[in-house]
């Protein structure tokens, strides 16, 4: 499983394309968004227009009665950058004898690093499935669970689930994949397009999608 911090991915070049961010809850198909990752500007609710279109087109192949439920788009680069050192250094107390790049493959399992993080790109987004009511499915863990706390659970081929959460793990993943968006193996919950994690493992010779700061 590729990891973020490979060097492969860091040395994939990006060809920014100048999208926009567009906010998800508008539109002619507005996406269902939580606001449990909301920030005071919504930057939460924001994604390259290419990758909320492909959104609206992931949803239309689930079975009926099923929505997709947007929890984080767009993070500016200086929120992933505190995200990411933050777990760094959790993880330096925990495990001391790591070498600095056991440290670094680690915590890009689950932050990615500042430099490449799609998030920061809009091109990433962090989602789930709810039903017809608005109840979120099984899908074996929390999102943002982390590999030590649910014993690898949050791999998004965990086998340590329940079958209903695979289920609809598998659900989930075939409507995302199905349009072209990049499954993240060690986040279920987490999918991209247009990144350079996506160009590399799909083959494409650049990103679509660099870093871009918030509009001011």
């Amino acid at each position: 499983m590729m990891v973020m911090s490979d060097s492969r991915v860091a040395a994939v070049p990006v060809r920014e394309c100048g999208e926009p961010l567009v906010d998800v809850r508008t539109g002619p198909v507005p996406l269902l968004v939580d606001g449990r990752r909301r920030d005071p500007a919504g930057a939460f609710a924001h994604l390259r227009e290419r990758v909320r279109d492909r959104l609206v087109a992931a949803q239309d192949r689930l079975p009926d009665g099923l929505r997709l439920l947007v929890v984080e788009g767009y993070l500016p680069p200086e929120l992933q950058k505190k995200y990411f050192e933050r777990y760094t250094q959790r993880l330096r107390s925990e495990h001391p004898r790591w070498t600095v790049q056991q440290v670094r493959d680690a915590a890009s399992r689950y932050v990615a690093p500042p430099e490449i993080a799609p998030h920061s790109a809009g091109a990433a987004v962090d989602l789930t499935l709810v039903d017809a009511g608005g109840r979120e499915l099984d899908m074996g863990t929390a999102m943002n669970a982390t590999p030590q706390d649910s014993d690898g659970a949050c791999f998004a081929d965990a086998t340590n689930i329940p079958a209903v959460a695979k289920a609809n793990r598998a659900v989930l993943t075939t409507a995302m994949t199905d349009v072209g968006l990049q499954p993240y193996f060690f986040e279920w919950w987490r999918f991209s397009l247009g990144d350079r994690y996506w160009a590399f493992m799909q083959g494409r010779p650049a990103a679509l999608y660099g870093a871009t700061a918030w509009p001011s």
